[in-house]
């Protein structure tokens, strides 16, 4: 595969959420994977399959399934790091990292992955601009359910 090829199948994602909760109260809420489902509706089903890994499923508004193993490769409360690698539909690693700041507190999340469903690889180039404004819906979803879930509503830290 050229590297041109690589790129168009490549994604490095970042958003920045600002909850009106303390880190530790988040990275309580982020760190149990399994719950995701309760609050995340694009997060579809988290399964454990130990202490370190399980599966997911997620599902946003375009019409497919991503399905992934995760397994947790840094789980650090002090310094408000959570960090899994995936493999499956996507590969690649995921992480959260919680500042507090005057109102609560900062989560950044970042991600980098390749698309392994060759359904995704066969539209990447036509496909990619949805793929990116499907990834931009499901982030806004999963903050505005992570507000309701800590209970702080839609008030911005």
């Amino acid at each position: 595969m050229s590297a041109v090829t690589r790129q168009w199948h490549h994604y490095r994602f970042r958003s920045l959420w600002r909850l009106a909760a303390p880190p530790d109260e988040v990275f309580a809420v982020l760190a149990d994977a399994e719950n995701y489902p309760t609050w995340w509706p694009q997060v579809r089903q988290v399964d454990g399959l130990d202490t370190r890994s399980g599966t997911a499923r997620f599902r946003s508004l375009l019409p497919y399934d991503l399905l992934v193993t995760a397994r947790e490769s840094r789980r650090d409360p002090r310094t408000g790091v959570l960090e899994i690698t995936m493999s499956g539909d996507l590969e690649g690693w995921a992480r959260w990292t919680l500042v507090a700041n005057a109102r609560g507190t900062t989560a950044l999340f970042e991600q980098e992955v390749e698309v392994r469903k060759p359904l995704l690889r066969l539209l990447a180039v036509p496909g990619r601009p949805l793929f990116l404004a499907n990834h931009t819906l499901m982030m806004r979803a999963g903050q505005r359910g992570l507000r309701a879930r800590l209970g702080r509503g839609l008030d911005e830290a």
